[in-house]
């Protein structure tokens, strides 16, 4: 089993991003943790995890509401 990362930007469409792959959940984890900040930077609004196919979770890169 691979898990990734897919990149979604404003409006949801998919943007481009590192192509990375990960032998684990928690390596994925780890990885954009570390690199959320610059991704956020470049464009991507939110992230989806996903293992083989599946979509395991979104996750939002913006800061809260206030």
């Amino acid at each position: 089993m691979a898990w990734s990362w897919r990149y979604e930007g404003t409006n949801g469409e998919s943007v481009n991003g590192p192509a990375e792959s990960f032998a684990s959940q928690a390596d994925a984890e780890s990885w954009i943790g570390q690199t959320w900040r610059e991704l956020a930077a470049s464009g991507v609004t939110s992230v989806a995890l996903v293992e083989d196919d599946r979509v395991d979770y979104r996750m939002s890169l913006l800061p809260p509401a206030e």
